[in-house]
């Protein structure tokens, strides 16, 4: 696995998304737990795209613009609720003490429709693994499974890391509501944008 892959993709995962934010929320409202299974959420909402892109279906929201159209404004749509559960203190982003089984697989869930509604992200794969394979490479397909579940792993534990740092200072945040109104708000707005970005995207 060559080292310009490592680096292109750790550029990738570290700079902040939707993924990010999400995760950084949930530590914050719910603690490292919760953080832990938002990373596993987010981590399993990029599975799609890679299956896409591996069997060409990014492609055909590449060239369809309904395709497109539809996968887009259903993602701008759910960051938009999530702006508005962030405001309200519903949903996964609710403080919870302790975190059930039942709050736990929201978490889950909610990381893995943050991904897989935005076309975006199949779209970057369709165009950023296929890069790293030689074009007389015996077996492409393999080769981009592996590199696949490395930039998974990698994902799952820069999210992981923003995670546990998020929940060090969870008490200090949970404890002055003042500045847990100002966050939500903030995470609300950080929503909102990110929904205004797709919105606007284009093929």
């Amino acid at each position: 696995m060559s080292w310009s892959f490592l680096i292109t993709s750790l550029v990738v995962v570290v700079s902040p998304g939707t993924g990010v934010l999400y995760t950084l929320a949930t530590a914050l409202t719910k603690g490292s737990r919760a953080s832990i299974a938002a990373a596993f959420g987010c981590t399993l909402g990029i599975l799609p795209a890679m299956c896409a892109a591996m069997l060409g279906l990014a492609a055909v929201l590449h060239t369809s613009a309904l395709a497109f159209a539809t996968l887009k404004w259903l993602g701008v749509a759910y960051l938009l609720y999530m702006a508005w559960q962030a405001l309200r203190e519903e949903g996964a982003l609710s403080v919870e003490t302790p975190l059930d089984t039942k709050s736990s697989r929201w978490v889950i869930v909610t990381g893995f429709l943050i991904n897989i509604l935005n076309p975006k992200l199949s779209i970057f794969f369709l165009a950023f693994l296929p890069q790293f394979i030689a074009a007389d490479e015996a077996h492409p397909l393999p080769r981009m499974l592996e590199l696949s579940a490395a930039f998974m792993a990698m994902t799952f534990v820069v999210f992981v890391l923003y995670g546990l740092f998020a929940a060090l200072v969870r008490d200090r945040v949970v404890s002055r509501p003042r500045v847990m109104t100002w966050l939500r708000r903030a995470f609300a707005g950080g929503f909102a944008l990110l929904g205004a970005k797709l919105a606007f995207a284009e093929r």
